[in-house]
């Protein structure tokens, strides 16, 4: 499932494609929607946690979460005739869009957008975030900390890489409860994913290794996996640490495979 970063640079390019331009109409379930939107101007764009909003005005807000599956394919102009199952189609002055396979495409009113928004978690990479809002459920919880930083109601937009490699780069044992962090360290937590997450809607992918950690500096082979980027513990079960050599640890937990160091994460 794409984390926060990746639906933070779809806001971005669609704003910056498609708004104030005229949007053509999409297939599938959500064609009856759709036909309200044929040829309405986008406003604007913008992403909360892992939640992409298209602001149309009064029209209503177009509300998709891309889940596992969903993807915008984008392409220059002329659009081609669209092939399989379309949810919606952008089409701007020089590029068009379409999106696949999202687990939610819908035109909300501007309440049922708020109850969205509501029941999130703050997102490190909004500026509206309120770090403290978090802390106040990691605080009183006896649930893991690696479990709350997936739960989006408590942290809006950390998804299962920036979940592990954040808990290693502080040394945070996965499992510990969440009133047992420190909120000295859990600031130290939050302003990381702020730096990292940013980082990531820059380039487009996840790195959070240190430069001493980097391929170059370890003479070490660059990472090949579709994620892309370097990190510590993600996907490297059974494999060296990059800081102390203890493989990498692995487990399920509440559905979602964990990582982490034994050695530099203690329990």
């Amino acid at each position: 499932m794409p984390e926060g970063h990746t639906l933070h640079r779809l806001a971005r390019l669609h704003k910056r494609r498609y708004a104030g331009a005229p949007v053509a109409s999409p297939q599938g379930r959500f064609a009856a929607e759709a036909s309200r939107l044929d040829g309405q101007v986008l406003h604007s764009a913008e992403a909360y946690g892992k939640h992409l909003f298209h602001d149309y005005g009064p029209l209503g807000t177009v509300h998709v979460h891309l889940g596992l599956y969903g993807t915008f394919s984008e392409s220059p102009l002329p659009a081609a005739e669209p092939v399989g199952q379309v949810r919606m189609r952008l089409a701007g002055r020089t590029h068009w869009a379409d999106l696949r396979g999202p687990t939610r495409c819908e035109l909300l009113d501007a309440a049922q957008v708020d109850a969205i928004k509501a029941r999130l978690g703050p997102d490190p990479l909004r500026r509206d975030a309120r770090p403290e809002q978090a802390w106040e459920r990691i605080s009183r919880s006896r649930t893991s900390v690696a479990a709350l930083l997936m739960n989006q109601d408590v942290l809006a937009g950390v998804g299962n890489v920036y979940r592990a490699e954040v808990l290693f780069r502080h040394g945070v044992a996965p499992l510990i409860p969440g009133r047992a962090l420190d909120r000295g360290l859990w600031d130290e937590m939050w302003a990381d994913l702020v730096t990292l997450m940013r980082a990531g809607v820059r380039v487009g992918r996840i790195d959070t290794v240190a430069p001493e950690h980097l391929p170059a500096a370890m003479g070490r082979a660059p990472r090949e996996d579709r994620h892309g980027g370097e990190v510590y513990v993600y996907r490297r079960a059974g494999l060296p640490c990059l800081v102390c050599g203890t493989p990498v640890a692995h487990r399920e937990l509440v559905g979602r495979n964990l990582y982490w160091c034994p050695t530099c994460q203690p329990g």
